[in-house]
């Protein structure tokens, strides 16, 4: 008896795990009008979707500090293209306003672009995994 229930415990474990998205973890943006940022990037309501949370804030030369963006989504509903390639939404905290978003992952290195005019005109940042 117990054989078939720790098969299904491993088999549901190994589909949770199978199920986990690349861009899923804690990453750190580039530097941005003085301060970065740890952002966790994980589902979102739409399960399809990857969404993430600003979760730290620090100076340019690593001084933790409580930003009042600290809990605020900057990752919006970001779909999956295939080969690491995302759609979807950014928010930029300096100018709180919300961009066409892509993001491209390669291993442990992200960029993600925010786009305005149908993507004619792009800036673009380079984050990198801490988690």
């Amino acid at each position: 008896m117990k054989s078939p229930v720790l098969g299904l415990a491993l088999a549901l474990g190994l589909a949770s795990a199978a199920s986990a998205d690349i861009a899923h973890g804690v990453w750190q943006t580039e530097p941005d009008d003085g301060s970065f940022a740890h952002v966790t990037l994980g589902p979102c309501a739409n399960p399809q979707a990857v969404c993430g949370t600003i979760t730290r804030t620090y100076r340019d030369g690593g001084t933790p500090y409580q930003a009042e963006t600290i809990g605020r989504q900057i990752v919006i509903d970001m779909i999956p293209q295939g080969d690491g390639n995302y759609e979807g939404s950014v928010w930029r905290p300096s100018n709180d306003r919300i961009y066409i978003g892509r993001m491209a992952i390669d291993g442990d290195r992200m960029r993600l672009r925010g786009c305005v005019a149908g993507g004619l005109f792009c800036a673009s940042q380079n984050w990198v995994r801490v988690q």
